[in-house]
């Protein structure tokens, strides 16, 4: 691992940070979107920004990405936000989340998938 600033997945970490928050507000109302692919794209938000810093294995860095993904969604089970004394609606509660669903798993390992074969094909 080695760390350099590339510009490339510095930007595209700003759009797909923008498509979050557009789902986040704007299409909140879309169950679908909010619910499913938003957890599809998150996955990708944060491969992009740790490849905006580090030069690094993809393999293992989507490996990481997807098991980062559900280490939080299992901290969701437990209540962490509430746990952690953030206030429901608070930012941090929002990043953290308070409702585990194997679903949203899922959707984690699809958006790995999708960024496995986009690497894979490049």
């Amino acid at each position: 691992m080695k760390f350099k600033f590339n510009l490339k997945y510095s930007l595209l970490t700003i759009v797909i940070f923008l498509v979050e928050v557009l789902i986040a507000t704007v299409l909140k109302d879309n169950f679908f979107i909010r619910a499913y692919l938003g957890d599809v794209i998150v996955v990708m938000l944060l491969y992009t920004f740790v490849k905006s810093f580090v030069i690094i294995n993809e393999t293992k860095l989507i490996l990481g990405i997807l098991a980062f993904s559900c280490f939080v969604e299992f901290a969701q089970y437990f209540k962490i936000a509430d746990r952690l004394g953030f206030q429901p609606g608070s930012l941090m509660y929002i990043v953290i989340g308070n409702s585990f669903s194997w679903i949203d798993i899922l959707c984690y390992a699809i958006g790995c998938f999708i960024l496995y074969l986009i690497v894979k094909l490049k």
